[in-house]
């Protein structure tokens, strides 16, 4: 049994003008969202458990688009005592309900994302297409395990996106990617990409359409990503065979 490091349960000190670039923005990134020598201390788990579960033995070119975007394995937390800790920690719960405002948040599920050396882009596409939720009031923590420049795959936004009907019933795919960059660019939406320092975490909406570009390095872009839901969320009808499954 390991014990949880108090700074994963402080409060961050969110100010109203971080709520609010969220609210227009659809995204915010805010450094020191986990401290850095926190998150080196789950970063060597993480890792080993993605690359037992999902060792990635198919060579690249023998994979589709979505195979070379990243290695991916789902609810980490259930088989790994650290990595509950890391998911289940108060401060990154309670920064999604305060950028949400609502009064509490439940963990919808954890995802690892890696995207190996040489690895494809991620094409456009918004998170929520792929959740029976009734509301919109869901919201995605992106996590870099490691200093993430550009060329490393670190996560782009389209500005505002998260208003914006088009697109919210194709999912992530080549065709996504070419349709979903036409309609974002006529709608006139700010293209946004930056590099996230280790320690700085994202959230970004169910509905803000987002992408990455490959992976242009010689080291892996390893990334855990927490999916956090209104503790009154109420799941909908499903809208395609993606909500079924979920």
């Amino acid at each position: 049994m390991t014990t949880r490091p108090p700074r994963l349960d402080a409060p961050y000190p969110l100010s109203d003008d971080h709520i609010a670039a969220y609210e227009r923005d659809g995204f915010i990134k805010l450094k020191d969202g986990i401290p850095a020598d926190v998150l080196e201390r789950y970063a060597r788990e993480i890792t080993d458990r993605v690359l037992e579960i999902a060792p990635g033995d198919a060579p690249l070119e023998e994979r589709d688009t979505y195979g070379r975007a990243f290695l991916q394995v789902t609810n980490l937390w259930r088989r790994s005592e650290p990595v509950k800790e890391l998911v289940l920690g108060e401060r990154l719960g309670r920064i999604a309900a305060e950028l949400m405002r609502v009064d509490g948040t439940r963990l919808y599920h954890d995802q690892a994302l890696y995207k190996e050396p040489g690895g494809g882009f991620t094409p456009w596409h918004a998170d929520q297409y792929y959740w029976p939720l009734a509301t919109d009031r869901c919201i995605t923590a992106w996590i870099p395990l490691q200093p993430t420049p550009v060329e490393m795959g670190a996560l782009a936004f389209a500005v505002g996106s998260q208003y914006v009907e088009i697109g919210r019933d194709i999912p992530i795919s080549d065709e996504s990617e070419t349709l979903l960059q036409e309609e974002l660019e006529r709608a006139g939406l700010e293209y946004s990409v930056t590099p996230y320092d280790l320690g700085e975490v994202s959230f970004h909406s169910g509905w803000t359409f987002h992408r990455a570009g490959p992976n242009r390095t010689d080291a892996p872009r390893r990334v855990m990503t927490v999916i956090y839901m209104d503790r009154d969320m109420r799941l909908a009808e499903p809208g395609n065979d993606h909500q079924v499954a979920d």
